[in-house]
């Protein structure tokens, strides 16, 4: 399901709100979660998971194509850890 879709489909199952309202608020939140995972923050959704963020540190790489070792600078990545709820559904016994 890619933004749009979940927009549309937010507001088909709430007549009474606008698509416009829809969409900034879905945007709202996603950009509230960026900002927190920006800040270095958790975010966590019960029943459905935790954004983070890790740390990779630097490291010498390859690359692929000539063989040549690459220094790869530290880095930081988003990870998400799903909750037992989503967990269990994706695995039938929910």
């Amino acid at each position: 399901m890619i933004r749009s879709e979940l927009i549309q489909k937010i507001a088909d199952e709430n007549p009474h709100l606008y698509q416009r309202d829809v969409e900034k608020i879905v945007n709202v939140i996603f950009d509230e979660i960026i900002e927190a995972m920006a800040r270095g923050d958790r975010v966590e959704l019960r029943g459905f998971g935790a954004f983070s963020v890790k740390k990779r540190d630097a490291r010498t790489g390859r690359n692929p194509r000539t063989g040549e070792a690459v220094d790869v600078e530290e880095k930081h990545v988003p990870f998400f850890k799903t909750g037992k709820l989503l967990r269990d559904r994706l695995n039938g016994q929910g």
